[in-house]
Order: C-alpha cells, then sequence, then structure tokens
C-alpha cells in the first residue's frame, strides 16, 4: 500500500468520530428496519450496505480523479500543482484530526442539494430486506453530505488519475468501517481508544509531517 492509501484509511479511521455522529443514527435505523434474521444474515445485509457505500466513494474518487488529470492536461498545467493541493488538504484533515479546526465541518452544506434529490430515493428501498435493496441503499448513503468526505474527494481530485482517486476514496472508505460496523461496547472500546489525545495527536502529526513532506516535494520541483 503506498502511502497516500495508507493516510486514507487512518484518516477514515481516526475520522471516523465524525461519522459515528452523522452516519451512526442513519446505521442503527437501518438496522431496525432489516427483518428478523440470524445474526449471520444481517451481517450480510450490513457488508452489502456497506459495499454499497464504498462503491459509491470510489466511482466519485474516480471521476473527480479523471478531471483532474483533464483539467490539468487542457490548461497546459503541470500535474506537480495537483500534488501542492494534495499536500494542503491532507494538512487540513490532520488539523481536523487533531481537533485543532473543523473547518471541514463547513463543507457539508455544498451537498444538501444533491441529497435532497437522493433521499427520496433511498427511503423507497426502505425495508432492507434483501441483498439488492441492502446494496442499493448504500449506493445512496454514499452521497450523504460529509465534510471529511469531500474534502477526501478533493484530494482525489489531486491524486494525478483517474486509478488512484478511486483507491483513495475506497481506502477512506475502508477506514470508516470498524465505527459504523461495530455497536454496543465493542463501538464504545473503538471510540475511546480513537479519543485518546496521545494516540490522536501522533497520528495527526504524522499526517501533518507527509502533508509537508508533500508541500515541500511539490514546490520544489515547480521552482527547480
Amino acid at each position: 500500500m503506498n502511502t497516500d492509501l495508507l493516510a486514507a484509511l487512518i484518516i477514515g479511521l481516526l475520522g471516523s468520530s465524525h461519522c459515528l455522529v452523522m452516519c451512526g443514527g442513519i446505521a442503527a435505523a437501518l438496522q431496525l428496519s432489516m427483518p428478523q434474521q440470524s445474526p449471520l444474515q444481517k451481517l450480510r445485509l450490513q457488508l452489502l450496505l456497506s459495499l454499497g457505500r464504498l462503491t459509491t466513494y470510489s466511482l466519485f474518487g474516480a471521476a473527480v480523479g479523471y478531471f483532474g488529470v483533464s483539467a490539468m492536461q487542457a490548461a497546459g498545467v503541470s500535474l506537480l500543482w495537483l500534488r501542492l493541493v494534495a499536500g494542503v488538504l491532507l494538512l487540513m484533515m490532520a488539523l481536523y484530526i487533531s481537533r485543532l479546526w473543523f473547518g471541514l465541518i463547513h463543507l457539508e452544506k455544498l451537498g444538501q442539494k444533491l441529497w435532497r434529490y437522493v433521499q427520496p430515493l433511498a427511503k423507497k428501498l426502505l425495508p432492507l430486506n434483501s441483498g439488492i435493496k441492502a446494496y442499493s441503499y448504500g449506493l445512496c448513503w454514499g452521497a450523504l453530505p460529509c465534510g471529511l468526505v469531500y474534502s477526501t474527494l478533493g484530494w482525489s481530485l489531486a491524486s494525478g488519475s483517474m486509478l488512484q482517486g478511486s483507491l483513495i476514496m475506497f481506502s477512506f472508505g475502508i477506514g470508516t468501517l470498524p465505527a459504523i460496523l461495530l455497536s454496543g461496547s465493542a463501538a464504545q472500546l473503538l471510540n475511546k481508544l480513537k479519543n485518546t489525545p496521545l494516540l490522536r495527536y501522533t497520528i495527526a502529526a504524522a499526517l501533518a509531517i507527509y502533508a509537508s513532506y508533500t508541500i515541500w516535494l511539490a514546490i520544489r520541483r515547480l521552482i527547480f
């Protein structure tokens, strides 16, 4: 796994406290909408639900990754500018994870218009009594407004390729899975671990160092 994908995975894992606020209620409500089945059957539906969400993330990442490269090539501008943007966005996410700055939350307003169109379609899929419905609802769920998702999409835009943009969003989505799939005492234990200041600041500092290195490398190549 390259460093960009590892960083996206860590961002998804540590940023999932925000996912619990945004999506935890949805996840709980969706579990109640599932028919009375065995734990294994419910787990299958939950996994299909998450797979649908990750599919949407990956498609969005591929789209913006392709657009970023195409736009820069059409403008005749070096792709290094995209790497510079990626470094800045990663630095912003490090500040968010450290809880020193919550500006990413304001990005959620940008997706409210899209969600107004998607939400009615998602409601028609309830109750989630089949694998197809669960996966389809997950596809809709991936469009739920989330500042952390949009910031990571901005990073995908600067990834330099359609494939890399898709993989960044997929890695981010994988990182959010534990917070969404776990429940009860297991989720509380995970959340307590992620909220440990030493761990949070250590990971945020590591991401900030990587972001600074990315910015420095892009600037050095642009200048020299």
